[in-house]
């Protein structure tokens, strides 16, 4: 997955320059494509939290790299099939790696991994020998020793750059510090780096887990206390539980506090270097016995055979046993052995071509469905939930699985008393696959569509030309404290201080029943809140006051609008200039405006049409909170431009120098192309910098892009 993919707005660039050769809907497909597996990649490797499953993520970028195949000149230096691994969290510093570290190409199924087997036997021109080694399911890592000392460890990044999590590392018990006099690495004269995995030990990981649970335990028994008067104060909210070992293990690795990652059991296994004319070494094998003697973890499960038939038998030996370790794989890697045969083939732009991840199909259990559940999400959609006897699943053990939708729940004729199939590919979420009907129970009935929102009891309405089931209850509870939670959220009104907990407090209380309630908060509402009481309460209604004065792409990006995120609500501000002119905008007028397609413009205007969504906003000016863009019809001179901003910067944070760009008409892109204006470049700038010099895109320095400013 890669943090130099290209950003939405260089999607639409693709758009613009498309080639004759490639028919819009094919261009059209293949933005989507890289915008979601962007998304995808930032939610893995930046915040540690994917929701999109790794099965699903594998298929895309295929279809991805089948249509850049189909139209080539579509395929671009940026794109997620040419680019690898995450970016640099902005808590970390960057740490430039030695040589670059690449991905792996992924052989999907045995015949996939028997082309690769032939085309590297072809282009050789004689059998190979095989090192044939787990694929384990971590977060890479790599060690920079100084004769052989350890001085730096980082996280993969783009593969260029990474983070600097040298702290957190030496939290890590078998990683060493100094390596062996044996392996001879104190007389070597450059720095080695070798890279590999961090994982969390599943016994760790149920450990762990089961830890937050019990303190959990003691959380709701403290907010017991407090609901029976026992106890003063606010209310705590529950720890979330790790979904996985991969996601533990990742989390634990990207602590501000390194103390906190010294509480994690986190382990290694070192596989890899960027570079081995030190070592003496003249295969793969060889260097692993190298990195043992160093003082490294090695998997043990390696093994060397010089057949195509053995590594087959190494490929399903490890998926049949793969339940009897303690640590997750996701599939085995197969390198060509010899050094020099290596350096003969070489590399692509993304991967090498001497190495392959066989990739495991996602592992399935069956259970008993016992119930399904609704969920009703923020916008009121109605979500299926499956609930069953919990089983062990990829390392976890899980209880609920999605059912995505009431057609695909229809579709698979799931029935309560089944025995359904369920999948966890890496996905925070399991889904079900499908029934084994020679099980079902006698008499086991279709599931039913629900008619009224479970939480309200408000009758529920299918999309129209879709899928989604809707509550249409504006007032509804469940949407009630998800909109106020958006509302409130950094992105949107940014008011600090109104976190879940006490937002579902003051809806317990009946302080609030919508947004707008907000603004007519008093002292008296909130002192009993927190055991601070009337400072913390007083701290609280500053925060709402100050929000009132927010730039007017906030409070539209906090109504929650349909398919309008924050780059969209910013646009619409500067388009329209004030909330009042946008209310008055008509489908025509909205879809004339760049990036609003004609979805998009029905939603807005449904949603200013509703009466509801005019008395909130009725109450909200007579708040006086801000209706008006900063900025927007006093100063263009960044019209038509798009700028970069890449590095530590100094003299502004990201958000502000965003701020500045866009408040002037220009735009704020996430990746380097021939469209870019200004590179705006900090301290430690990395890829982008790099790249721009090789378009003969003009770098600003922080001074340069604040003269611009003045």
């Amino acid at each position: 997955m890669a943090a130099d993919a290209p950003s939405q707005d260089n999607l639409f660039d693709l758009m613009d320059d498309a080639p004759v050769d490639a028919p819009a809907d094919a261009v059209e497909r293949v933005n989507e494509l890289r915008a979601t597996l962007q998304r995808a990649r930032d939610q893995y490797y930046l915040e540690d939290a994917p929701e999109l499953p790794d099965a699903v993520y594998d298929s895309l970028n295929r279809e991805l790299a089948d249509l850049e195949n189909q139209y080539p000149s579509l395929k671009t230096v940026d794109s997620p099939t040419q680019t690898v691994g995450g970016g640099v969290a902005e808590q970390f510093a960057p740490a430039q790696h030695q040589h670059r570290m690449y991905s792996l190409d992924d052989a999907m199924d045995l015949d996939e991994l028997d082309e690769w087997l032939a085309r590297t036997r072809e282009a050789v021109g004689h059998s190979l020998s095989y090192c044939c080694e787990l694929k384990i399911d971590g977060s890479s890592i790599a060690l920079t020793y100084d004769r052989g000392t350890l001085v730096r460890a980082a996280t993969r990044g783009d593969g260029s750059v990474g983070e600097n999590v040298t702290a957190n590392i030496l939290q890590v018990k078998d990683v060493p510090r100094h390596l062996s006099i044996e392996s001879g690495a104190m007389g070597f004269s450059q720095p080695i780096e070798v890279r590999g995995e961090v994982y969390m030990p599943r016994s760790s990981f149920e450990r762990l887990n089961d830890a937050i649970s019990l303190e959990n335990d003691e959380i709701m028994l403290y907010n017991a206390e407090i609901d029976a008067g026992e106890r003063t104060g606010r209310k705590l909210a529950l720890k979330k539980s790790f979904a996985n070992c991969r996601n533990a293990a990742a989390g634990s690795l990207r602590q501000k506090d390194s103390s906190v990652t010294a509480q994690r059991d986190l382990a290694t296994f070192i596989y890899a270097i960027a570079e081995t004319t030190q070592l003496g070494v003249t295969s793969q094998h060889e260097f692993l016995e190298w990195l043992r003697t160093a003082g490294f973890s090695v998997n043990p499960n390696i093994r060397v055979v010089d057949s195509e038939a053995a590594v087959h038998e190494f490929c399903k030996n490890a998926l049949e046993h793969r339940g009897d370790l303690d640590y997750d794989i996701d599939g085995v890697v197969v390198k060509v052995d010899d050094f020099a045969i290596q350096s003969e083939l070489g590399f692509t732009a993304k991967a090498p071509r001497w190495a392959i991840a066989f990739k495991f199909p996602p592992e399935e259990k069956t259970t008993i469905l016992r119930n399904v559940a609704v969920q009703v999400g923020r916008t009121g959609v109605l979500t299926p939930v499956a609930e069953f006897d919990p089983t062990t699943v990829d390392g976890s053990v899980v209880s609920r699985a999605t059912l995505h939708n009431y057609d695909e729940l229809a579709r698979k004729d799931v029935r309560i008393g089944d025995t359904v199939r369920i999948r966890k590919a890496g996905e925070i979420i399991p889904e079900v696959l499908g029934v084994v009907p020679e099980k079902r129970p006698a008499g086991a009935q279709p599931y039913h569509l629900p008619t009224t929102c479970p939480v309200c009891g408000a009758p529920v309405e299918r999309d129209p030309d879709g899928v989604a089931m809707r509550c249409t209850g504006v007032e509804c509870p469940a949407q009630l404290q998800r909109n106020i939670a958006h509302f409130v959220s950094r992105g949107a009104m940014d008011i600090e201080g109104l976190g879940d907990a006490i937002v579902e407090q003051l809806i317990a209380g009946g302080h609030i029943a919508s947004p707008a309630d907000i603004y007519y908060l008093k002292l008296e509402d909130l002192k009993t809140l927190w055991k601070s009481g009337e400072r913390a309460a007083t701290k609280l209604l500053g925060a709402i006051e100050a929000s009132k004065q927010n730039d007017v792409y906030r409070l539209i990006y906090g109504f929650g609008i349909r398919q309008v995120g924050e780059k969209a609500a910013k646009v619409l501000a500067r388009t329209f200039g004030s909330l009042d002119a946008l209310m008055e905008a008509d489908e025509a007028a909205l879809t004339d405006v760049r990036d609003i397609g004609a979805v998009t413009a029905e939603n807005i205007v449904h949603w200013f049409a509703n009466p509801q969504s005019r008395h909130m906003i009725e109450r909200l000016r007579a708040a006086g909170v801000n209706f008006n863009a900063a900025g927007t019809q006093t100063d263009d001179r960044f019209a038509g431009m798009t700028f970069v901003l890449t590095g530590s910067l100094t003299l502004f944070t990201r958000a502000e120098a965003t701020e500045k760009i866009e408040s002037f008409g220009g735009r704020a892109s996430g990746s380097v192309s021939k469209k870019t204006t200004y590179v705006v470049a900090g301290e430690n700038a990395g890829s982008k910098l790099k790249k721009a010099n090789e378009l003969g895109i003009p770098v600003l320095t922080e001074e340069q892009f604040q003269e611009m400013l003045a």
